[in-house]
């Protein structure tokens, strides 16, 4: 596929639990170096679960010669919280973070001084200036929450007026989602760029649970092929790059700026498609 454009790459971690997870974690980080990839995001937990998990593995990456954006929720937090936060990552020199409002932890009532993703970009620009590169979450399909597509559209109309500088969708099986997202968002007066999260198929199992949860559409003749192989993992593997490959190619065409790979902390699948698509 050496004809498909030259689009800048991206990979997303989750902080490693165990010493054997941090391992693991630094080869892929080398593997997926060689794609010289933009930057790595790294997720942080409900309410501030992983807060130093995903410092240490932001430091990590950093420290391995990459550009590293920590993930940074703001429902249950404070200003004086988040503050200190954004200052430990100034000090270390990031200054590319990945703004969301985030999930509660569980048996949390309160939900702190923030209630919407935009607040925490705005509070961001007024905290840490101009030289700041803040990400937000986009929703193709919608958020799961959201009863109403105009409000959604709206909410990342206003994380974008109040300072993001670009997005990173949540992963999608459907490019017109996509297309009609970025449509709809820029008549709507927004023009930051609008990368798509690309899941590659790790495990059909629970990416069709996560889609299940979060209101994402698996294509109805993709979940039928995917369990009609059962347990035969090479069709499964071979199927889903066809699937993704072909996704990631038409975003491209479509005008894409960039494609964000949703990792697993894994690098197999996510090398493979990055070397069909000529990425890297």
């Amino acid at each position: 596929m050496s004809n498909t454009k030259q689009v800048p790459i991206s990979f997303e971690f989750f902080p490693p639990n165990t010493p054997v997870g941090d391992e693991k974690l630094r080869t892929v980080v080398q593997e997926l170096g060689a794609m010289k990839p933009e930057f790595f995001s790294v997720t942080y937990g409900a309410g501030g679960s992983t807060r130093e998990k995903t410092l240490n593995t932001v430091m990590a990456i950093a420290k391995a010669g990459f550009e590293a954006a920590p993930h940074l929720s703001c429902v249950g937090s404070t200003r004086g919280g988040l503050k200190e936060i954004l200052d430990t990552y100034r000090a270390q020199d990031i200054h590319r973070i990945v703004a969301l409002r985030g999930d509660m932890p569980s048996g949390t009532a309160m939900a702190g001084e923030f209630r919407y993703a935009a607040e925490l970009v705005r509070f961001i620009r007024e905290t840490q200036g101009k030289d700041w590169h803040i990400e937000v979450a986009a929703y193709p399909e919608y958020h799961p929450e959201q009863r109403y597509a105009r409000r959604d559209l709206q909410h990342y109309v206003d994380k974008v007026r109040a300072g993001a500088s670009s997005s990173i969708t949540q992963f999608f099986f459907n490019p017109d989602c996509y297309f009609h997202f970025v449509e709809e968002t820029k008549k709507m007066g927004a023009d930051a760029p609008v990368v798509p999260g690309i899941m590659p198929f790790h495990n059909y199992a629970k990416i069709a649970q996560f889609a299940q949860r979060d209101g994402i559409e698996i294509p109805r003749w993709v979940a039928l092929k995917m369990e009609g192989f059962m347990d035969d993992s090479a069709s499964i593997r071979a199927f889903g790059l066809d699937v993704v490959a072909e996704l990631c190619e038409r975003l491209i065409a479509g005008g894409a700026p960039g494609i964000h790979f949703y990792t697993m902390n894994q690098s197999a699948l996510t090398i493979e498609l990055c070397k069909r698509l000529n990425l890297g």
